[in-house]
């Protein structure tokens, strides 16, 4: 075997507290992540010089060491002392800089990919391990889990065993705006003392708790990104998308990480190809997607 195709899927954070900047200026944070069937392709073959290349269909993907997908295949490549390289090719269908970790997930699926192409043997646990040292939401791609729990960076994961086969309909906007992850939280360390004297308290337990119940009535109130704010403020896109799934009768609604993404959790395919519908008749909003928890 030296070609392995891979899907590299998109997350969704229902939940994202920012509780502090550390001393590296990456920040604490408590997140839930759900992993989503919108996925992006990956075709790993393996080379017989160390040669790593990135092709992508979309020019907006860096083809070079830029590009998370080509370090974790070098980071193989140094500490095992690999003496192959990889052709990497990039199908995309995860919006780039969305907040959907497309970058992350090609990245973990690299790993987990040339860990078998290569015959590495390692561990699960060792590979996220691996994982963190490319980026803070990488670690949880590697686990193959619909939702787990984010700590520390985000990087330490806890797979959230008791929601294995609860799945969740999504109705999911991309506008089509850049939003730079460090700029957002470098305005939330501005703001955050503002932000959180107007805050209720939110509780990731029970957002965990409704998600167990499979209550959507209880999971809109649960739902919660420290980021929402900052964001919003910056890119008024957000709120108006906000303000359309409430008009369309969408109850459970956020943003995904520092964002643009936002999303609806709705009763049913049904229901969220009907929202497709409508809100792809108005294509001022950006990317409309259904999805649903994978």
């Amino acid at each position: 075997m030296n070609t392995l195709t891979l899907n590299s899927y998109a997350k969704l954070n229902l939940y994202l507290e920012v509780l502090h900047k550390r001393k590296d200026n990456y920040h604490n944070i408590k997140t839930i992540f759900e992993r989503i069937d919108l996925a992006d392709k990956i075709i790993l073959k393996s080379r017989r010089d160390k040669k790593i290349n990135i092709t992508c269909n979309e020019s907006g993907v860096p083809q070079d060491h830029s590009n998370l997908a080509w370090r974790s295949a070098k980071l193989l490549q140094d500490i095992f002392n690999i003496d192959k390289g990889v052709d990497i090719k990039i199908i995309k269908r995860i919006p780039v800089g969305s907040g959907l970790g497309g970058g992350s997930s090609n990245a973990a699926a690299v790993l987990a990919g040339l860990n078998k192409l290569w015959k590495l043997n390692v561990t699960e646990h060792k590979l996220a391990g691996l994982a963190g040292k490319l980026g803070c939401d990488v670690p949880f791609f590697i686990y193959n889990s619909p939702f787990a729990q984010g700590e520390a960076r985000g990087d330490k994961i806890k797979p959230l065993k008791a929601l294995t086969n609860v799945r969740l309909w999504h109705i999911l906007v991309v506008p089509k705006i850049g939003v730079s992850t460090a700029s957002i939280y470098k305005r939330w360390d501005n703001e955050s003392k503002t932000f959180k004297l107007t805050m209720p308290k939110y509780n990731v337990n029970i957002l965990i708790l409704a998600l167990r119940k499979n209550d959507l009535s209880l999971l809109g109130d649960a739902l919660f990104n420290s980021l929402e704010q900052v964001t919003a403020r910056l890119y008024p896109q957000i709120n108006a998308i906000k303000e359309k799934l409430m008009q369309l009768g969408v109850k459970s609604i956020l943003m995904s990480g520092s964002g643009p993404a936002a999303f609806g959790v709705v009763s049913s395919r049904k229901e969220a190809l009907t929202l497709c519908r409508q809100l792809k008749s108005n294509s001022s909003f950006g990317e409309v997607f259904v999805s649903r928890t994978h």
